[in-house]
């Protein structure tokens, strides 16, 4: 299974792994399962950190230095997927959310996250509850 990482997702894998409920971690794990994480995902922490936004305390450097250290695969953001935004619906404003809709649906990969409001749109989107 190819799987995408929502931020809030990778951040809690990666710096709070208690809120993963077992089975997810074990899943994310497994060294059958390609994991990704987005140039989106430190992006999105560099902004919101520097905003000062809550749940984004850590710094960019790290988040990207822990998601390498533990083996996940980086996924570039590329015209392709900048380009397929456009033709998701307007369910949800955020940029961030919107572009790794669009990753998940050109790679092709499962997103995984944790906001009701992404899992409504019609994609490949596994959505989880945080413990």
């Amino acid at each position: 299974m190819r799987v995408l990482l929502d931020t809030h997702v990778l951040l809690w894998m990666l710096m709070e792994p208690e809120r993963l409920a077992q089975p997810l971690r074990a899943a994310l794990e497994d060294p059958g399962h390609e994991v990704l994480f987005s140039a989106v995902n430190i992006w999105e922490v560099a902004i919101k950190k520097s905003l000062g936004k809550p749940g984004f305390d850590f710094e960019p450097q790290d988040v990207l230095e822990a998601a390498r250290a533990t083996g996940l695969e980086e996924l570039p953001v590329r015209a392709e997927h900048a380009a397929r935004v456009s033709s998701l619906e307007p369910l949800h404003q955020d940029p961030f959310d919107r572009l790794l809709i669009a990753q998940a649906l050109c790679e092709p990969a499962r997103l995984l996250t944790a906001d009701r409001t992404v899992a409504r749109y019609a994609a490949p989107i596994d959505l989880m509850t945080p413990q």
